[in-house]
């Protein structure tokens, strides 16, 4: 069986039981949020092809006297912390793997600016569909560095298979269940991606 053939049959057949969750989700952000229930961003996928990534809203728009948006950490409610530490805030992004523009399993799509700042190791990490989950999300989520992520993401290319894409989905339930990794000490989510202040810190043995 193919890769994306698994992907399909996994998104159509489990869908009596994801939909009525995302259809009471989209409620919830609906009355708490406003509108968009939506989060909306470009994101690069498979060869660094662009696309629309779709996940449920998590914060508001509260600007500055500028008209800034506030930072990440003012904006996130307990209401949006709370769908990204059970991961309901990513459920549309199962319609991105119907539509071919991700995999269940693969590198987290990142953003578009990220592009030209990746090493040549780093860049490989767009040689295959990226994923609502990855090797580096069940290694650890947001609690890894960025050169920590990246590592594993490759190292997902270079021994990619179905059994350990198998493996990952297991591991990511149990940190999803266990809401672990969810943010970086000290930010809502991760901090910006800099390679100047990069953590070379090796990864871990591969959960083969």
């Amino acid at each position: 069986m193919s890769k994306r053939t698994f992907d399909l049959l996994a998104v159509l057949l489990t869908a009596p039981l994801w939909l009525p969750v995302f259809a009471l989700v989209a409620i919830l952000v609906r009355l708490k949020l406003g509108r968009p229930v939506f989060f909306r961003q470009a994101r690069p996928g498979r060869n660094a092809r662009i696309f629309e990534m779709i996940k449920f809203r998590t914060m508001t728009d509260r600007r500055d006297a500028a008209g800034a948006l506030l930072p990440d950490r003012e904006r996130l409610t307990g209401f949006g912390r709370w769908l990204r530490a059970t991961s309901l805030d990513e459920l549309p992004e199962l319609l991105n793997v119907l539509r071919g523009d991700m995999s269940l399993v693969g590198p987290r799509p990142l953003l578009v600016q990220y592009l030209e700042r990746y090493s040549p190791r780093q860049a490989r990490r767009h040689e295959v569909r990226p994923g609502i989950t990855g090797l580096a999300q069940a290694m650890g989520r947001n609690a890894l560095s960025w050169e920590e992520k990246f590592e594993w993401d490759v190292r997902y290319v270079e021994e990619r298979s179905f059994w350990l894409d198998l493996k990952i989905l297991f591991l990511t339930f149990k940190l999803v269940v266990g809401r672990t990794g969810i943010s970086a000490a000290g930010d809502a989510t991760m901090p910006e991606f800099n390679p100047g202040r990069a953590n070379t810190k090796p990864a871990a043995p591969c959960p083969h």
